[in-house]
């Protein structure tokens, strides 16, 4: 006989509101993910979600961006034999102004399709955050550590039918205002996808919005576009990784000292690396401090 009546009773109601109770000597199903890499942003492409952040975009980034960071924009010439086609916009990451104000640099027609490879673990924890990621940035899901094959296939396809992609090789912000080694997804993505890869070289973010600082204190930027890197059937894809790292650093030698003296050292293969020296952290400070400011009037006419 049963002790409680009533919890019997309570329990049978139960049942409408709730999914019913899995029987001990059943296995319990496997209730699929929706957050990480799993959350689903297909959403966030179709054209009432575009507008949206079309509309944001402009009425609220451009002008806060304009007074947050007085961008100067260098090197879109070199964008013109892309011709329109989807492209890879590969960029140094100092800061979360960064992805603001590369989405208001980037020209038409890349700029209203454009994702954003951002990181599972940070953009897409809780639903809030995921859908917030999605529609102002047009964020898709993917791993930090690797190419995971599923947003690699989900990113791939998004390329092949249109989209550009901004993405971050370095997998993460700079924590001493010095580059860090360039992973291989857009590599992997741009051998997979046959498409170009624009190399960006961003300065001046870290000074407004370092890691670890919520409001922005305003500053001077610049954004320099690179020649498209195209990658080549043949060529493995840690050897374009590499081809990809040498150009936003070689952008990079251009924007602090000047184009002549980079161009030379690009074939002489004596690129300064975006990493700094392999040194202490105080010798890599007093290197930092010592190099020289963005010069944007010796740019070549």
């Amino acid at each position: 006989m049963n002790a409680n009546p009533l919890g019997g009773l309570l329990r049978r109601l139960d049942f409408p509101w709730r999914p019913p109770a899995v029987p001990r000597s059943a296995p319990a199903g496997r209730v699929p993910a929706t957050l990480g890499t799993d959350f689903d942003t297909a959403w966030a492409r179709r054209w009432p979600a575009r507008m949206v952040r079309a509309a944001i975009i402009e009425l609220l980034w451009r002008p806060v961006v304009a007074a947050a960071a007085q961008p100067t924009r260098l090197g879109l010439d070199r964008l013109a034999p892309l011709d329109g086609e989807p492209a890879i916009f590969a960029a140094n990451h100092h800061s979360h102004l960064d992805t603001p104000l590369l989405m208001t640099s980037i020209p038409e027609p890349w700029r209203h399709t454009l994702i954003v490879a951002a990181a599972a673990d940070y953009f897409f924890p809780t639903r809030t955050k995921g859908a917030a990621s999605a529609l102002f940035m047009g964020a898709v899901p993917v791993e930090r550590s690797r190419v995971g094959r599923d947003s690699a296939a989900e990113v791939s396809d998004l390329v092949r039918r249109g989209w550009s992609l901004l993405l971050y090789p370095e997998g993460g912000r700079s924590t001493d205002g010095w580059g860090q080694p360039f992973r291989g997804g857009a590599a992997y993505l741009a051998h997979r996808c046959d498409v170009p890869v624009v190399p960006v070289y961003l300065a001046g973010t870290r000074r407004i919005l370092p890691k670890g600082r919520l409001l922005p204190a305003p500053g001077r930027t610049l954004v320099v576009f690179g020649d498209p890197v195209r990658p080549d059937p043949s060529e493995r894809i840690r050897a374009l990784g590499a081809r990809i790292e040498a150009a936003v650093a070689a952008v990079a030698d251009e924007t602090t000292t000047d184009w002549w003296q980079a161009r030379q050292r690009v074939h002489a293969g004596a690129t300064p690396a975006l990493t700094g020296p392999d040194a202490a952290s105080w010798r890599r400070a007093w290197a930092l401090s010592h190099r020289s400011k963005p010069r944007t009037r010796r740019w070549p006419r």
